[in-house]
């Protein structure tokens, strides 16, 4: 870093224009980029991330073959024993009834346990399969930017690893095999009934054809009306689980009717578009069941006609024996039932399609922060080979360059104007500026949790994002403002910095960080659990806990967003004992909230408005006149000999 303070500019910096390998961000998290494709396309693609539920096909389609093929035998079961068991001998044919009876009720019995075989195959794979579209999904979730990751709220792109493909699972675990059964059985009916008189198979078709064509124009509502049923699923979800986080704010500010007449508001959304596909379904619905009722009227009335040939026309195959009409209308139960089936389960494949068309948005998501050592493709569930010169940051001491660093947001103007440094290993580094002067998103670009728009950071030689991941998250460590804990104890908390860590290096950590006396006062010692989030600590406790786990961690670079402008002073104390602990030997970069922690630092940063207006020692930058931190240090030495 210069030794010379640098003076702030006279005029701002003019905006550089923003280069093409801007943050991904700038289109929104899981746009549904499927939207567009037929509902035929989604599934290819869909059934292409998940090739489990391929496996054995073939076996799972013999099993439905057999399962379909064994319901003809009771219509044909019928026919037989009427017409030769019963009306043809002068007395029933005892014997033959019952032979026929028993025969038909072993192949029900196998079809029967073919089909438990066929769903229990089903289920298993499509559970497989769809646990594997949920990781991928997850992982890659954890591949974006935090930048991309913060335009959805967190509940609705939960749902869309959860909700969404719940409706995929429960479609796919039964739905699916139910259309190629239903499929293969209308088929299978039609062949039969078509052998026992083809011109009243004609007539049956004629009486479903019309509904078949009107289904075509209902189904595309009722898919165009699940997709925002699942849009407002997601966004209901999202606002829950805001307000749920915020509860404490909510009971603070007595917002509680305001928060909940939002949440009315979105369930009504959801009931309302639930409403909305009620009104195809239900017209489907209505016309199948016409149609069943026609079809039945017609084989019924034309049956007996054709068969007693009063109309005296002679057709191949319009006879019928009395045993024929009644197992055809036994066949017109078998051939209504898929139709009706087969309504119901496109209208639940409209919404494993919707669900599915969410989860391929956020999997067409570009991964903008990718491993550059091979971010696994969300699509194959392989991983892609490594970048270009992608290089392991090197064994010693690590210094930072940042050559002509811009950012800015995907709507915005430029927050970060050009800014050039260099951080000597070792050196303890303070950023300090107002509200909104770039100093998070400084931090954020240093430990890779966004891209810049232009320019590069450089650490050990390396450009940053040409850096594995495994070996920058091992030497380079954020510690937020808010050190988020998850709900586990203190103890499984600080495995997340080093996993194999034993009791014994936890306490040495500790120790090493002068928290030790205040471990041993918590109820259960490491073993003390911290609810939700870290709220069963207070706000410093939490993080001492993120300290320590930063310190388990060993890394080499750390960036610290101070955090004890919000706590106690003997807790103030007791945290900055800490940071020191583990400063010590590392290079540090604090986001300073307090001019203290600066005038502690090696080096201070001044950033205002996006620019690094000043940089130098503590010393320097109080005798800069009219410099920037100066006049922020007088007023903070003001304030506190006011109090």
């Amino acid at each position: 870093m210069n030794a010379a303070p640098a003076p702030r500019a006279a005029a701002p910096r003019a905006a550089a224009p923003r280069a093409a390998a801007a943050p991904a961000a700038s289109s929104a998290l899981g746009s549904e980029t499927t939207t567009d494709e037929g509902a035929i396309a989604t599934i290819r693609r869909g059934l292409a991330l998940t090739p489990e539920l391929l496996r054995g096909l073939w076996i799972t389609l013999l099993l439905a073959v057999i399962a379909t093929a064994g319901k003809v035998v009771v219509p044909i079961a019928v026919q037989s024993i009427l017409d030769r068991g019963i009306i043809a001998p002068q007395t029933p044919d005892v014997a033959y009834v019952a032979g026929a009876a028993g025969l038909a009720a072993l192949v029900l019995l196998v079809t029967a346990s073919c089909n438990v075989l066929m769903n229990r195959r089903l289920f298993r794979l499509a559970e497989h399969s769809l646990a594997t579209l949920r990781k991928r999904a997850f992982r890659h979730i954890h591949d974006l930017s935090l930048l991309t990751q913060g335009t959805e709220q967190r509940g609705a792109l939960v749902s869309r690893v959860t909700s969404d493909v719940d409706t995929v699972s429960q479609f796919m675990s039964f739905g699916g095999i139910m259309l190629v059964v239903m499929s293969m059985q209308l088929v299978l009916a039609t062949g039969v009934m078509a052998f026992y008189s083809w011109p009243l198979a004609l007539a049956v078709w004629l009486c479903y054809l019309p509904i078949l064509v009107i289904m075509g124009s209902l189904q595309k509502r009722i898919r165009a009306r699940y997709q925002v049923v699942r849009t407002n699923v997601g966004q209901m979800l999202g606002a829950v689980s805001e307000s749920l986080v915020g509860s404490a704010t909510v009971r603070a500010y007595g917002t509680e009717e305001r928060t909940r007449a939002s949440q009315v508001g979105r369930i009504g959304e959801v009931r309302n578009a639930q409403f909305a596909v009620l009104k195809p379904q239900s017209a489907s619905f209505f016309l199948s069941e016409t149609a069943d009722g026609l079809a039945t009227a017609v084989v019924v009335v034309v049956g007996i006609v054709l068969g007693t040939g009063a109309l005296g026309i002679d057709l191949p195959g319009a006879d019928l024996t009395a045993g024929g009409v009644i197992a055809f209308v036994f066949l017109v139960s078998l051939f209504s039932q898929p139709v009706r089936m087969g309504i119901e389960m496109l209208s639940e494949a409209q919404n494993a399609v919707a669900g599915w068309r969410r989860v391929l948005g956020v999997l067409d998501t570009p991964a903008d922060v990718a491993d550059p050592a091979g971010a696994m493709d969300p699509h194959t569930g392989h991983h892609r080979p490594p970048a270009p010169g992608v290089t392991p940051l090197p064994d010693g001491l690590l210094d930072i360059e940042i050559r002509d660093l811009r950012f800015a947001y995907p709507t915005g103007p430029e927050v970060l104007h050009g800014i050039d440094v260099t951080i000597p290993a070792r050196s303890r580094i303070a950023i300090v500026g107002e509200t909104g002067s770039g100093k998070t998103t400084f931090a954020k670009l240093l430990t890779r949790m966004m891209d810049p728009a232009s320019g590069e950071i450089l650490i050990g030689g390396i450009p940053l994002d040409l850096v594995p991941y495994d070996s920058l998250r091992a030497r380079v460590i954020m510690v937020p403002q808010e050190g988020f804990l998850f709900d586990t104890s203190v103890a499984g908390n600080l495995l997340y910095g080093k996993p194999d860590a034993t009791t014994e290096d936890m306490q040495q950590a500790l120790e090493e960080l002068g928290l030790q006396a205040w471990a041993a006062e918590l109820p259960e010692r490491l073993q003390t659990p911290v609810g939700q989030r870290g709220e069963s600590l207070s706000a410093g406790e939490r993080q001492l806990v993120a300290l320590a786990r930063a310190y388990l961690a060993d890394p080499d670079v750390i960036v610290l967003d101070e955090a004890t402008s919000a706590v106690d002073p003997a807790a103030d104390v007791r945290l900055q004992q800490a940071i020191d602990g583990l400063a010590r030997g590392r290079t540090t970069i604090t986001i300073a909230h307090r001019l203290s922690t600066a005038e502690r630092a090696d080096r201070i940063m001044v950033l205002d408005h996006g620019d690094l207006a000043e940089h130098g020692t503590h010393a320097e930058l109080v005798a800069l006149e009219g410099g920037i931190y100066a006049g922020l240090h007088r007023s903070w030495v003001a304030h506190r000999s006011e109090r």
